[in-house]
């Protein structure tokens, strides 16, 4: 039956596509990079091609079938059936889908006129699939564009995102694209994994990839320029995005502009009696006094920000006339300065206070966490201030519990405690600033065991009142929302020298980074932490950053680097005389060790760092140690002693079932009584998979998925074994791991060989060839020389003599005394 009548009959015509295309890279006999790069494709699209979550463009079709010699023709109508702009199907093994992300500010109940610019914005985006929308500042263009993004909402179900650039926020840097770019693709919910480590381009295509499956509207507020926007706009794909800036951007020539210009007076007047909740008719105060209402827009400039601010004056003062009001806005220097002012004059003298130390932020949002601690006020008179402010129209409220300035209102804050505040206070308020985010952050790494745990936190003083994190799903949370006010926290500690935050707030951003974000801005920060740790001239500081750093430059797959940075740490250690560091310490460097082929030494590191939590009365740290101890003692074949430290491990309480020691535990296990106690065995297996599906930690669960692989092949369950094996490299093939695939490619070719699969199996032990030595995984490397050969025994004696040979010397270099 051909794929005409299969999707005539029912069959998914997507599904079937990426089926056809995974025989064609069967055929190539290569790896998602290799043929991304015979081709010319991108490997991020790619692998969405071949894991069926988008369907290619028919030249893409073209380059696949070419490259393995094949026509391409019969496949035209099965691709013609698959081309839609829906997004493909959620994937099986995903037990939850995470719910579309909807990053929209609120829209305004007051929106008001502006039908013609609305119904530009909309037909720019019906032809163009974008529009910027440019204009003097308080114009109304994030009005407009929030405003449109809702409308869209709809017809762009799978996520609805915004972004403030921050072109024009006084006080802070414009938004670089790198960062942006990780902002957004975080927003999607893409693996870290899967993000490109360095490069705007290669961002950029990435998140084009990501875009070009979704139907999204994305909102990219306050661009300072082109050149800001230009990386961040979809490629092919019907997502769409609505840009704002104060400039026009000249240089998107494919993308439409709006301009907006101040509101007529008809709007202005109507925008002032529906924001002051004015009746209308005879009675209403602005049809009594239509000179004074008049003066009021033009004191105003017809401008919605200054007008919204002059109508919350009416709305809570029911006894004034508009007379009053305008006597009350007085002769500012500008429509912002007179709206401003007359708002700021009705405040009391503490709700005046905060308003000014929120102009020290360094602009995004807030809480109201933050913004006691900045006042150093208790948490629910911050709340309720917070609320006035809002109602004053001087503190926008985005979304519920969180808060943001107005650019042109976060620069008369800033600028009226410059002006009414004494430099000791500001300092204060900005150490509080400093303070509250790196206690909070150690706070919520604390609710996120991914790592051996931390110290507290020594920088500066805890704040009253901290934020509650009931468990890591809170927490994580909460760092995805505060992010980008905690690497403004880091900037800011780095400008005013204070070096102690410098140090200590990117070690509680691990377990974010390790979930969220890869590893290229971590290791950027660890190298700064050094540079803060060396001027501080304290031993402890210095050898915990150069820890941190070695960490950063292991995951990031730089091992020399990474052993580099360890033997600095060892040194400091010893000077510092801090058990738990040198606990940390020892645990890190067995992980290297292990990854760069030594068989023992990991073991006696993991024991060592083991009995050093123990002193250190850290039970948490010395359960994550036995954890990799028992790991260890599997791969060395004392499967007897790994499963009785791995039972140990699994009798420490923890109120995280998915928590690392606990999942490590569980895969020991089931490796380790896979012969013996083959049901117990599968029991545990699945156990560490639903965990890890329910962490939504995608290398943990490729990693229980290819032990079960293991576990099943041992009991000569074949077939259920391969097909653990493949789910598992399906997730890492969208992953883009090659870290975590060269772990795995040795046991999956053997299970290939064993169930019959000669060729699959060379070619796996081939592949894991190719990647260990350049990965540094030098035992993988001579395991792969070694499944060769024993795959080659019968066929080819001499060539797998050779490869024999060849293993064993990869084998002495490792360990010269045992060979």
């Amino acid at each position: 039956m051909d794929a005409e009548q299969r999707t005539a009959n029912g069959g998914d015509p997507q599904e079937e596509l990426s089926a056809r295309l995974r025989l064609i890279q069967e055929l190539s006999g290569l790896g998602v990079r290799a043929l991304a790069r015979d081709t010319g494709l991108s490997s991020s699209s790619l692998s969405r091609y071949l894991s069926g979550q988008t369907v290619p463009p028919w030249p893409a079709v073209i380059a696949l079938c070419r490259l393995v010699k094949r026509d391409p023709r019969p496949l035209r109508p099965l691709w013609e059936r698959s081309s839609n702009p829906l997004p493909a199907p959620p994937k099986a093994s995903r037990q939850m889908q995470p719910r579309p992300r909807n990053d929209l500010p609120r829209d305004v109940p007051d929106f008001t006129g502006r039908e013609a610019g609305l119904a530009a914005v909309l037909a720019a985006v019906d032809s163009h699939r974008a529009v910027a929308v440019d204009g003097m500042a308080g114009v109304g263009k994030t009005c407009l564009a929030v405003h449109a993004a809702h409308g869209l909402a709809a017809d762009y179900p799978d996520a609805q995102l915004y972004v403030d650039l921050h072109g024009f926020t006084e006080g802070r840097e414009p938004l670089d694209p790198d960062s942006a770019l990780r902002m957004l693709l975080g927003a999607l919910d893409v693996p870290s994994e899967k993000v490109p480590q360095e490069g705007v381009e290669q961002l950029a295509a990435c998140w084009r990839a990501e875009l070009a499956g979704r139907r999204a509207v994305v909102v990219l507020d306050n661009a300072a320029d082109a050149d800001q926007v230009r990386p961040l706009l979809p490629g092919a794909g019907p997502s769409v995005v609505l840009i704002t800036s104060r400039n026009r951007l000249l240089g998107l020539d494919e993308v439409p502009p709006v301009s907006l210009d101040v509101l007529s007076p008809q709007e202005s007047a109507e925008l002032l009696a529906r924001a002051s909740g004015d009746p209308g008719g005879p009675e209403g105060r602005l049809a009594r006094e239509p000179e004074s209402a008049a003066e009021v827009l033009r004191l105003c400039g017809h401008l919605p920000l200054a007008l919204r601010l002059a109508a919350a004056r009416l709305r809570h003062r029911p006894g004034w006339t508009v007379g009053i009001l305008v006597e009350r806005m007085g002769q500012g220097a500008s429509e912002f300065d007179t709206a401003f002012a007359m708002s700021v004059k009705q405040l009391d003298r503490a709700h005046a206070r905060l308003f000014r130390m929120l102009g020290l932020l360094p602009g995004g949002s807030f809480d109201e966490y933050l913004a006691a601690a900045m006042a150093d006020v208790p948490l629910y008179s911050a709340r309720e201030m917070l609320e006035d402010l809002v109602d004053a129209h001087l503190v926008q409220q985005p979304t519920a519990g969180r808060y943001r300035l107005h650019d042109l209102v976060h620069q008369h804050a800033r600028r009226a405690c410059a002006e009414q505040d004494p430099p000791a206070e500001r300092e204060r308020a900005l150490g509080r600033f400093l303070d509250y985010y790196v206690h909070a952050a150690a706070a919520a790494d604390a609710a996120m065991p991914v790592l051996s745990p931390g110290r507290s936190p020594s920088a500066g003083r805890p704040p009253a009142e901290l934020p509650r994190f009931a468990d890591k799903h809170t927490a994580f949370a909460w760092l995805v929302a505060e992010y980008e006010a905690m690497i403004a926290a880091f900037e800011t500690a780095v400008a005013v020298g204070a070096d102690a935050h410098v140090c200590e707030l990117p070690r509680f951003l691990r377990a974010y980074f390790a979930r969220r974000c890869g590893t290229t801005h971590l290791n950027h920060l660890f190298e700064r932490s050094l540079a803060a740790a060396e001027r501080l001239g304290d031993p402890l500081q210095l050898a915990e950053a150069y820890s941190d750093l070695g960490f950063a430059r292991y995951n990031a797959g730089r091992t020399a680097d990474a052993a580099a940075a360890y033997e600095a740490a060892g040194l400091r250690v010893s000077q510092a005389g801090d058990v738990r560091a040198e606990a940390e310490l020892a645990l890190r460097r067995g992980y290297l060790r292990w990854d760069e082929g030594n068989a023992e030494e990991p073991l006696e590191l993991f024991g060592l760092a083991g009995t050093l939590y123990e002193q250190a009365d850290c039970p948490t740290g010395a359960a994550h140690a036995a954890a990799a101890e028992a790991w260890a003692m599997l791969q060395l074949g004392q499967r007897d002693q790994a499963a009785r430290r791995a039972r140990e491990v699994l009798d420490v309480p923890h109120a995280d079932p998915a928590w690392p020691p606990t999942l490590t535990a569980r895969i020991t296990l089931g490796v380790a009584l896979a012969d013996e106690a083959p049901e117990e065995a599968v029991e545990h297996l699945h156990r560490a998979l639903a965990l890890a599906r329910e962490d939504g930690h995608m290398n943990n669960e490729a990693w229980s998925l290819n032990c079960l692989g293991v576990a099943l092949r041992r009991m000569g369950r074949y077939e259920e074994a391969l097909a653990s094996h493949r789910e598992a490299f399906a997730l890492l093939d969208e992953l883009f791991e090659d870290h975590w695939k060269v772990r795995f490619l040795n046991g999956y070719a053997e299970t290939c060989r064993l169930a019959g699969l000669p060729e699959e199996a060379l070619r796996l032990h081939r592949q894991a060839l190719e990647l260990a030595p350049r990965l540094g995984y030098r035992y993988e490397e001579a395991l792969a020389h070694e499944g060769i050969a024993t795959v080659l025994d019968e066929t080819d004696p001499t060539a797998a003599a050779e490869q024999r040979a060849a293993g064993q010397a990869v084998r002495r270099e490792l360990d010269p005394v045992a060979y």
